[in-house]
């Protein structure tokens, strides 16, 4: 087995997974930004009053957003409800359903801070077998060889952990911008939902006792 090749493809995994993590970071940045703006448009439009999708600002209607799709789904969804269950209800499910979209891709930022220190730890145990293997092969005549031979190796273990701590940051701030856009989506719903008319139920007749003569 050539350990020297196992040792190179660790590097290009590692090379790899650093290049994924950087792009989900740059497009989770991106798609949160213009998200979180646009849900704070909307919660200044729902101040004046808004009580249907067509009342909310042209401007802030020409480009879909999440936001926007939330509040299109609640003021469809609200007509012909019968109470303010059945509006919490639809609520909750709107936002389970838009919750997806906004921690889509994440998993992968957070598989590379947890593998890349054992990638970078497996890619020097391979260096340090390669090494030694040589050195079996040819015999100990320059002890600089050696030192080179395992600081190569150690280098794995050093990239593995400076590609997870730059991704731990990063993760760690999505995930409070995640949270800042998750509480604006539940203000939308709660402001979306004040005022809304409920369908009143018809009351039965009650029932006649005929009587029989």
């Amino acid at each position: 087995m050539n350990m020297d090749l196992l040792h190179d493809i660790t590097f290009y995994i590692m090379y790899g997974a650093a290049a994924l993590a950087a792009f989900v970071v740059v497009e989770r940045g991106i798609f949160f930004s213009y998200n979180l703006g646009k849900a704070r448009k909307l919660e200044a439009a729902l101040h004046k009053k808004v009580r249907s999708f067509e009342e909310l600002p042209e401007d802030l209607r020409k480009r879909d957003s999440l936001p926007l799709q939330l509040l299109r789904q609640l003021f469809e969804g609200r007509v012909g409800l019968n109470s303010h269950n059945e509006l919490e209800d639809l609520g909750q499910a709107i936002y389970i359903s838009m919750r997806g979209k906004l921690s889509h891709g994440l998993w992968i930022l957070e598989a590379v801070v947890a593998g890349a220190p054992l990638l970078g730890l497996l890619g020097t145990i391979l260096g340090i077998i390669d090494t030694f293997k040589a050195l079996a092969e040819a015999g100990v005549s320059d002890p600089g060889e050696v030192s080179r031979g395992i600081g190569t190796a150690l280098y794995a273990t050093a990239l593995g952990i400076s590609i997870a701590l730059v991704g731990l940051v990063f993760n760690s701030h999505l995930q409070d911008r995640l949270e800042l856009i998750n509480d604006h989506l539940k203000m939308l719903l709660l402001r979306a939902g004040m005022g809304t008319a409920f369908t009143a139920k018809p009351v039965a007749a009650p029932a006649t006792s005929l009587q029989h003569a």
